[in-house]
């Protein structure tokens, strides 16, 4: 447990630390992993207001997690509720004040607010102490819910939040609604960016993004713990992957609408001409500025590439798009990158790209089936994709489905 002391130096590097993560879905993570800590609660969960509804978008639960097979993570439904006084969330939310339950099975019938216990029935946990404390930016505005549930005491009993706690947690909650306040202002931006290619390419949607960009990261971690990466280069690589993962396509917004808004199949001197959003997509982060400058690069570069060499486009310098000095083939096309000369986070995206894009309903296709996905990365283990991150998908499959389901398209 922290100290008083601890508890202030805490407070006054949080800012500091939250402000190293950029990347939205990350952020909150960090930010429930820290509060959990501070008061050394069991559980958590943030809610994000989304147009006078609260949208349940992360939680955290170390007795659940416990139960788990070592390195697999709980997997959660995504819902709203409205922001008014009839549950704990919505109620921290409305009035914007904190509200601190010592037991949340014993709420005063009077209160205007209740628990749902439906969680605590099917999971077998016992939520017992909680508090929901407002999240509000700079206009005063709430803009999310943060949760803590199960304070502890020193060997582990379930205590009340004492109201130190409560006052120490609002002004923790205060610090970080300004970093999330810039994770909004940095997704937005992304989005943004995004929609502009959707404009150009109506595959390219902020829904499949999102879920591009979750499926690399939960990949890009299964694939490190395997190598025990340090701690440092997990989280740094995490931030920016998933960033990065966004942004594989956007280079799509250079390439001419009468190529890539064409209704049937490309002609060989048409496709030549689309395979060069990759290079276009990596020129557009040349003047690197920071670790997701150099993952957004690489991704954009490499996201087509093969593991058996046949993918594009290949080794070539991207500023140019000229083969490297060697690497042209007998045509005087660059040489595919095969196996592992292709970076790792190429790799990633590439399977991620595939998968996502063939369960998903386009303009001139139907979603395919999870069989029928399924069979295709299966077929393409160890000639279009890493084989072993073919493995590590089918071996998180439960927790891609749920990131899928957590960004369903508008229209779905």
């Amino acid at each position: 447990m922290m100290r008083e002391n601890e508890k202030i130096q805490a407070l006054a590097t949080l800012g500091a630390d939250l402000n190293e993560v950029h990347d939205l879905d990350i952020l909150m993570e960090r930010i429930l992993a820290r509060a959990r800590k501070f008061v050394n609660a069991d559980a958590g969960s943030i809610y994000i207001a989304n147009n006078g509804a609260l949208d349940f978008t992360y939680t955290q639960n170390d007795t659940l997690r416990k139960r788990l097979p070592k390195g697999e993570k709980l997997i959660y439904s995504t819902f709203s509720i409205p922001i008014d006084q009839k549950s704990v969330a919505g109620y921290a939310a409305a009035t914007g004040r904190p509200l601190n339950l010592e037991d949340a099975h014993a709420i005063d019938p009077s209160k205007p607010y209740g628990f749902n216990k439906k969680f605590d029935e099917t999971s077998g946990y016992r939520t017992r102490s909680v508090l929901a404390i407002p999240m509000k930016n700079m206009k005063d505005e709430v803009m999310g819910v943060l949760q803590i549930i199960n304070a502890q005491d020193e060997s582990g009993e379930v205590i009340s939040f004492s109201q130190e706690d409560e006052q120490m947690m609002s002004h923790f909650a205060g610090i970080a609604s300004v970093a999330l306040v810039r994770a909004q202002m940095t997704r937005a931006i992304l989005l943004r960016m995004i929609k502009m290619a959707e404009m150009r390419d109506p595959k390219e949607t902020g829904a499949h993004v999102n879920r591009v960009g979750g499926y690399s990261l939960e990949l890009y971690e299964r694939w490190a713990a395997r190598r025990n990466i340090s701690t440092g280069e997990i989280e740094s690589t995490r931030d920016s992957i998933r960033m990065a993962a966004m942004l594989h396509d956007v280079g799509k917004v250079a390439i001419s609408d009468l190529i890539l808004k064409k209704p049937g199949r490309f002609t060989p001197e048409e496709f030549e001409i689309m395979k060069q959003h990759s290079v276009l997509g990596a020129r557009l982060f040349a003047e690197s500025q920071s670790d997701f400058d150099d993952a957004a690069r690489i991704v954009a570069l490499n996201h087509h590439e093969r593991w058996d060499g046949k993918g594009y486009p290949g080794h070539v310098d991207y500023l140019t798009g000229e083969p490297l000095e060697g690497y042209a083939g007998p045509n005087g096309m660059a040489r595919g990158k095969k196996g592992e000369e292709i970076p790792i986070l190429g790799r990633i995206v590439a399977l991620a790209d595939v998968f996502d894009a063939l369960c998903s309903k386009r303009v001139y296709k139907e979603a395919w089936t999870d069989e029928e996905t399924f069979k295709v990365l299966k077929e393409g283990r160890g000639s279009q994709f890493d084989p072993e991150l073919v493995d590590i998908f089918f071996s998180c499959v439960d927790v891609i489905k749920s990131i899928r389901e957590r960004y369903r398209d508008d229209e779905e």
